[in-house]
């Protein structure tokens, strides 16, 4: 786990949060608005408030302390004796501009900041969005809002965290609506925007890269990923891959009774509402420069063919896997709502 699977946003409802705080095991939370501390809250917080009688739809903000115990960054020595005076399990070490470097446990376990990979990033701006009718009528996908930013902000946020900073877009359908955007906004990265004349799909779209020299992420702009990018990364390069492809687990249950039947269509099992689990690809991949030789020049060709075509030479095509609440898409009216709601906005 890394810094990130310990912090929430205050917006966030407490019945979302008890599945965070779950989910990370050590019964504490710590509240950052874009990237700085602002609050803590333990499950001692949320006893209390649930004796109060707190309503699990209210947001973190009305129930987090907002005075934390923390250390500047760099301290080493005292760090479990301040624990001790304080009477707490936790505590972060914090930067000059508010951000946690480290967490610290009683335990004697540390979280560290993430690994700085400052790999290149490839996002696939292009599409027309069609999904997300009548929104991108109006405005291009990747500047879709999702609270205070944009889907795309959210996207380079997450790099940003491993320190990967060299933004490519890919840009086609109202490109100078994001190039506009993009130019304006005075933020710690360097985008440059890759202009589709026609629509190339997934895989031509790479082909227009400039000469790429070392490893890089490639990511769809409708969808977030929530993990180390770093272990994705090590993962990758371990196992000699010419391209990882990031799936997510799903499960998927058939809200009917499902029948079987023979070649005479005679019955032979019934079963109630069963269900099936698979993984599917989330438009998230890590990529070797080498793989752009396999796309053909100025031709209309998706990602997936191309992958296809390496695993028929024999290359070695990986895959990483992820929880299903580990991947968020923004593809579709319905799932969009849902990214919202997940990221407390």
């Amino acid at each position: 786990m890394g810094i990130q699977d310990y912090i929430v946003n205050e917006n966030i409802s407490v019945g979302e949060m008890l599945k965070r705080l779950d989910a990370n095991g050590k019964g504490i939370l710590f509240v950052c608005e874009k990237g700085q501390l602002k609050g803590v809250v333990s499950d001692g917080d949320i006893r209390r408030y649930i004796l109060r009688g707190g309503d699990m739809k209210q947001t973190v903000k009305s129930m987090a302390n907002y005075h934390p115990r923390i250390l500047p960054a760099g301290t080493k020595t005292e760090i479990p004796r301040f624990m001790r005076e304080h009477s707490i399990t936790a505590v972060p070490l914090v930067d000059r501009a508010g951000r946690i470097t480290e967490i610290w446990f009683d335990t004697g376990e540390i979280i560290q900041e993430f690994q700085k990979l400052e790999a290149p990033v490839v996002i696939m701006a292009g599409g027309k969005g069609t999904r997300l009718y009548p929104y991108t009528q109006i405005l291009p996908k990747p500047l879709i809002p999702i609270g205070e930013q944009t889907i795309t902000e959210h996207i380079i946020e997450r790099f940003a965290h491993f320190a990967c900073k060299d933004i490519m877009m890919i840009v086609n359908y109202k490109k100078k609506f994001i190039e506009a955007y993009f130019g304006e906004n005075d933020a710690d990265y360097n985008i440059t925007f890759i202009e589709e004349e026609e629509f190339c799909g997934t895989g031509g779209g790479l082909k227009l890269l400039p000469d790429m020299k070392t490893t890089f992420f490639m990511t769809n702009c409708d969808i977030l990923i929530d993990a180390d990018y770093a272990e994705i990364f090590s993962y990758h390069k371990k196992q000699g891959n010419i391209l990882t492809m990031v799936c997510a687990k799903k499960q998927v249950e058939i809200p009917y009774g499902t029948v079987e039947i023979n070649e005479e269509g005679g019955l032979v099992a019934i079963r109630e509402k069963p269900s099936f689990s698979f993984l599917t690809n989330t438009g998230f991949y890590i990529i070797e420069p080498e793989f752009l030789s396999r796309i053909p020049e100025q031709t209309f060709i998706h990602i997936t063919d191309i992958i296809d075509q390496c695993i028929a030479a024999g290359e070695r095509i990986g895959v990483y896997t992820v929880e299903e609440e580990a991947w968020m898409d923004m593809g579709q009216m319905d799932e969009l709502e849902r990214m919202k709601k997940k990221l407390g906005v």
